[in-house]
């Protein structure tokens, strides 16, 4: 990875890909060039979320100092893979950023440093902010503004857009997360953001985003509820508030009940995050 200076922060970006051989080279390069003319050091951690395509055999020509190219075989979900490259990432801030470039790489730079004024626990890319330039159907509009009035009345959430593909955490916000989380694909954005706040991580913000939706057809149709991956996402949403509200799972005092899944990482269940 480029040279650190000394006390400067790194960066931990993870990319998680899964079906993306024709665009993936480009994705990560843009990515990389952006952060190259940042003041940040960073490694870039992509992580293929099933060996379905040529993917990984594209992404891995791309392995360097700074960029490193890990995965599986079977398809697990998007949160899985993010949890993955989460596991191995050295960086005292960690990010990841959906492939497929719908959201404008150069606000990476412009999210760390939201992350550095508000001196934040978890900083959390907006569709609603205010400064956000957004171009997206209007059926996804209305699809975020009911789901984000539904988590704010189940977990208190105060910001008013958790699904972004654009997030950044502490370390130390991980390290306590982690181990506890159990949702893979639909509501993980969700379960971590309500468990963060469940540990007493209350500085959680929200950052302008440029989102430019570049798929000709939204993936939802306009009823929402007959929507499989709708009925998905609430369902999941309902048993982390269930395991948070009535099981108390997340607490140290069910540390016990926590599932662990080694190929997540090895030091997971003790709470650290592994640095190599």
């Amino acid at each position: 990875m480029p040279g650190r200076i000394d006390n400067q922060k790194l960066v931990t970006i993870i990319i998680p890909a899964y079906k993306q051989e024709n665009t993936i080279v480009k994705d990560v390069s843009r990515i990389v060039d952006v952060m190259t003319n940042t003041r940040w050091a960073f490694e870039v951690i992509v992580v293929i979320d099933g060996f379905v395509d040529k993917t990984y055999e594209k992404a891995k020509k791309l392995e360097r100092m700074d960029v490193k190219v890990i995965g599986y075989q079977t398809n697990k979900g998007k949160g899985y893979a993010i949890r993955y490259g989460m596991a191995r990432a050295l960086g005292d801030y960690i990010l990841f950023i959906d492939s497929g470039m719908d959201i404008d790489p150069n606000g990476i730079s412009m999210i760390l440093e939201h992350m550095e004024w508000y001196d934040a626990d978890v900083m959390v890319g907006s569709k609603r902010h205010l400064a956000s330039k957004v171009s997206y159907p209007f059926i996804r509009r209305i699809y975020s503004w009911v789901y984000q009035i539904f988590v704010r009345i189940l977990f208190g959430l105060k910001i008013k857009d958790t699904q972004s593909g654009l997030k950044v955490y502490k370390r130390e916000v991980l390290e306590k997360v982690l181990p506890r989380l159990l949702v893979k694909e639909f509501a993980f954005d969700v379960e971590m953001l309500a468990v963060s706040r469940y540990l007493g991580f209350q500085k959680i913000y929200e950052s302008p985003i440029y989102i430019d939706w570049k798929r000709n057809n939204s993936s939802f149709g306009p009823f929402l509820f007959m929507e499989k991956n709708i009925r998905n996402m609430i369902v999941d949403t309902l048993a982390v508030f269930y395991r948070l509200k009535i099981l108390r799972y997340y607490s140290d005092k069910s540390k016990r009940k926590w599932v662990y899944d080694k190929e997540l990482d090895l030091k997971i269940n003790t709470g650290e995050v592994s640095r190599g």
